[in-house]
């Protein structure tokens, strides 16, 4: 297997290795999983991929998690991110489902907004539009080694909440269901020493 940089610090792509290999081999997951811990965000092109292979891939870094209420895909291990109707056409700006494809457009970290967050998100592009639809990465890990110390110190003892239906609300009022909003309350996220209080 070679492993390409694909950033300065973080990111790579993985080349003379599939997502069967992996599946499959105990070396093989070796391997890519000590390249995911070095580098955060692999790239495996020309993938053949169906939801069973890339099912066998994700159970080897774990348990997949079940996908959330409100959600294409719910009850599935698969969140289907698209803006096709069913009539087989683009939707309108203003379907829910473009609405919730423009909410995934905003700088976000995945499962964050749950109890227990996820290890990592595995994604495949199963339909690539012509223009657009790219995804980007930032490592959080990284960034925070690199403040200056002052800042460091002063984070380390700070806290953050993630609130799901706070973020889907900054595209439309609506946007998170009310029975999202019930299934996933806003998580409190803290360094060492610090302490979650829930202001009202």
């Amino acid at each position: 297997m070679d492993i390409v940089p694909l950033g300065p610090a973080f990111g790579a792509e993985l080349r003379g290795v599939t997502l069967s290999d992996v599946a499959a081999d105990d070396a093989a997951y070796a391997a890519v999983r000590a390249a995911f811990e070095q580098h955060s965000v692999l790239v495996l092109r020309d993938q053949d991929v169906t939801d069973e292979l890339q099912l066998a891939f994700s159970r080897r870094f774990g348990p997949p998690e079940v996908t959330k209420v409100g959600t294409l895909g719910t009850g599935s291990h698969f969140v289907i991110l698209s803006t096709i109707g069913p009539d087989g056409k683009v939707v309108p700006p203003d379907h829910r489902l473009s609405l919730r494809s423009k909410a995934n457009q905003l700088w976000h970290t995945d499962s964050s907004f749950k109890p227990v967050p996820a290890l990592t998100s595995i994604l495949s592009a199963r339909i690539i539009p012509a223009r657009g639809g790219e995804t980007e990465f930032v490592s959080t890990r990284l960034a925070f080694e690199r403040l200056d110390a002052a800042m460091r110190e002063r984070l380390e003892n700070s806290f953050a909440w993630h609130d799901y239906a706070h973020s889907r609300g900054q595209i439309a009022p609506d946007l998170a269901s009310s029975e999202e909003r019930a299934a996933l309350p806003p998580q409190c996220w803290r360094n060492a020493g610090a302490w979650c209080g829930r202001i009202r």
